[in-house]
């Protein structure tokens, strides 16, 4: 099969920025379901609610993206990822089903607003676990077979793998109340000022947890992080996560409004960013590398200027949604 290097590279890139540009923007609103029972019942709720209003559908574009173009660029990497994951994939699934059932029904079935309420926390809360838990099954290795998935149904369920899953649970829930910080005032803002201090706390625990347990999951993880000298260049991750840390109390302690929103995005840049140093140049550790899991060349082209012309108009529709709907929402239903 004729593979391209480079396109199986761009694509890689491309779909890193998919999965990336997901978790920050569904992340928040994912997070703020999380947290939603911690919210007063009445204007509390209903300002969290619309704070998230206007994009949460449309930030789900990226997962379509990234899943879709993992199907499409890297046949072979979808044809093992799958299989391995079908438990956690159809929780995740289901729990963004009910999480959008509930997020319509709410406002429109009141005499239920409880149940809602309820499926709305819950689906919120199942998604985000599992992501977590194929985050974590990812890293620590599928056992692939030939060309196919040759592990048991539940290899992916692992303490490892229950890390990753409740990291990237208090990780959404940070993301969404430095969201909340930036949308609401009042009360609503004060307790979202609280519970960023909270899972500020949780998430950077988390990290390091995460940090520490991943080089010894195999030998490769630790000669990429430890080995001198890219030592010297890896060490600027935990360097620069720790300066992000710093700048992101700092800015909690003066009440700062959009401040924490960018430096717990820039936490979570820096912890993708060591995701990659840890995985390059597998995209299914510790088997299948990116050239060996891509499409062949002619589709990869092809693919890619559909993608040119997508990504601009995606990139363009997201922002202008933003823009439109920036500034502090009110508790009532719009």
């Amino acid at each position: 099969m004729n593979v391209n290097p480079e396109l199986a590279m761009i694509w890689a890139g491309l779909i890193a920025f998919a999965v990336f540009a997901y978790v920050v923007l569904d992340g928040f609103d994912l997070g703020i379901g999380i947290l939603f029972p911690e919210f007063a019942v009445g204007e509390e709720r209903d300002q969290a609610m619309n704070a998230i209003a206007p994009v949460w559908d449309g930030n789900e574009t990226w997962l379509v993206l990234g899943g879709g173009g993992l199907f499409a660029a890297f046949p072979l990497a979808y044809a093992i990822v799958m299989p391995a994951f079908y438990p956690p994939i159809i929780a995740m699934l289901l729990g963004l089903v009910f999480r959008g059932v509930a997020f319509e029904f709410r406002w429109r079935d009141p005499s239920h607003r409880k149940f809602w309420d309820f499926a709305f926390t819950a689906g919120s809360a199942t998604a985000a676990l599992a992501q977590g838990i194929i985050l974590g099954a990812l890293l620590q290795g599928v056992t692939v077979a030939g060309r196919g998935y040759g592990g048991g149904w539940l290899d992916w369920l692992t303490p490892f793998s229950l890390l990753t899953g409740g990291s990237v649970v208090a990780g959404y829930a940070l993301l969404g109340a430095c969201w909340l910080i930036a949308k609401t005032e009042g009360q609503a803002q004060a307790h979202a000022y609280r519970l960023a201090r909270r899972y500020g706390v949780i998430t950077l625990v988390a990290i390091i947890a995460v940090s520490a347990a991943t080089p010894f999951l195999s030998h490769g993880y630790a000669m990429r992080w430890l080995a001198f000298p890219g030592v010297i260049v890896t060490a600027q991750v935990p360097l620069l996560v720790t300066i992000a840390a710093f700048l992101f109390w700092r800015a909690l302690g003066r009440q700062a409004q959009y401040a924490p929103f960018v430096l717990a995005l820039g936490i979570f840049a820096l912890s993708f960013v060591g995701l990659g140093i840890s995985m390059y140049p597998f995209i299914i550790p510790p088997d299948v590398t990116i050239w060996a899991a891509a499409a062949p060349a002619d589709s990869q082209g092809f693919m890619l200027v559909g993608a040119g012309i997508m990504l601009p108009v995606i990139l363009g529709y997201t922002g202008w949604a933003y823009w439109v709907f920036r500034g502090k929402v009110g508790a009532g239903y719009h």
